[in-house]
C-alpha cells in the first residue's frame, strides 16, 4: 500500500519538488558488490554501474511499454535512481547470488528497498505503467538474465522488467557543456566540443573562448597549449576558467556515461560536462 514517506538522497528542481510516495519492499540485507562478481549479470555483462533504458514491464500477463526517457541506473555503491519518464525514483539496492549463467534462474539477484517516487502527472506517461514497474521492481529479489546490451530482471512470480543498454553520447562532435560553480545554463554557458578529423578541441569557456590541438587514444586525451582570446570578466569566471586551463598542455583521462563527460588531469583536477542536445 502506497503511503507518504519522506524521501532520501535525491534532488528534485523546483518544478519537481511533489510529493514522495515510498513503495513496499523487502529489505536487502547485504550491500551491492563494487567488484569482481558482484556486478554481473548470469553472462558475466554487468548490472551495476550502467544506464539502462527500462523497454517494458510485463505483471500478471501484461505488457506496458516504456516511454522512450524512463531509465534505471544500480550504482556499484547500494544506491538505484531513474526515471519513468516523468517520475523520478530512487532506492537502496543490494546484488546477490552467484550468477553461474548454468541457465534460467542462475542470474545474479537485484533487491531494491525503501524505493521513493515523485508524483507528478505526466499526460504521456500511463500511470498503470508507473504503478507495474513500481510493483515489479520492489516485489522482491529479482533475478537477472541478460543478452548482449540486454537485461531482464524476473520477479519470483514471473513478471519481468526488460531493459536495454544507453548508447553512450560520442566524445567527438558532441557539444559539452562544462559543470562550472556559478555559472547557469543558456546561451552564455561554457562548452568544449571535439573534433576527430582536425584532431582540435574547441568552445567557450566561463569568460574566453579557446581552441587546442586534441589527440584521443586508449581513454586519454593529449591536449595541446591553449590558444585563447583575452577578455577580462568577474573574478569567479576568471577563477574557473584557470581551472579549466589547467586540463590543458599536457594528458587527461576522460569517461563518458551515457550523457556525461568525466575529465581528470594528472594532477588530479576534474571536470564533469553533459551532452548539450
Amino acid at each position: 500500500m502506497y503511503r507518504q514517506k519522506q524521501q532520501r538522497s535525491m534532488t528534485l528542481t523546483a518544478a519537481a519538488v511533489v510529493a514522495l510516495v515510498p513503495l513496499a519492499a523487502a529489505c536487502g540485507s547485504e550491500k551491492a558488490d563494487g567488484t569482481g562478481s558482484g556486478s554481473v549479470g548470469a553472462d558475466g555483462a554487468r548490472v551495476t554501474g550502467v544506464r539502462w533504458s527500462i523497454d517494458s514491464v510485463t505483471v500478471d500477463g501484461t505488457t506496458h511499454r516504456a516511454p522512450d526517457a524512463a531509465h534505471v541506473r544500480i550504482d556499484d555503491g547500494g544506491e538505484a535512481a531513474g526515471s519513468t519518464g516523468c517520475n523520478s525514483f530512487s532506492a537502496r539496492a543490494a546484488v546477490e547470488g552467484e550468477g553461474d549463467g548454468g541457465g534460467e534462474g542462475d542470474g545474479r539477484r537485484v533487491r531494491l528497498s525503501d524505493a521513493v517516487f515523485t508524483e507528478k502527472a505526466c499526460a504521456k506517461t500511463p500511470a498503470d505503467f508507473e504503478k507495474s514497474l513500481g510493483r515489479a521492481l520492489t516485489a522482491g529479489p529479482l533475478t537477472t538474465g541478460s543478452e548482449g546490451d540486454r537485461l531482464t530482471l524476473t520477479t519470483a512470480d514471473g513478471d519481468t522488467v526488460r531493459l536495454s543498454r544507453s548508447e553512450d553520447a560520442p566524445l567527438h562532435g558532441t557539444k559539452w557543456a562544462l559543470d562550472v560553480p556559478g555559472q547557469k545554463g543558456g546561451k552564455g554557458r561554457a562548452r568544449l566540443t571535439f573534433d576527430q578529423g582536425a584532431k582540435t578541441v574547441s568552445g567557450r569557456l566561463p569568460c574566453n573562448h579557446v581552441n587546442a590541438r586534441a589527440t584521443v587514444s586508449d581513454g586519454r586525451i593529449t591536449l595541446g597549449a591553449p590558444s585563447t582570446t583575452r577578455m577580462m570578466c568577474e573574478g569567479s569566471l576568471m577563477d574557473a576558467e584557470k581551472r579549466l586551463l589547467g586540463l590543458f598542455d599536457g594528458k587527461i583521462d576522460y569517461r563518458i556515461d551515457h550523457e556525461t563527460l568525466t575529465l581528470t588531469s594528472e594532477d588530479g583536477v576534474t571536470v564533469h560536462a553533459v551532452a548539450d542536445r
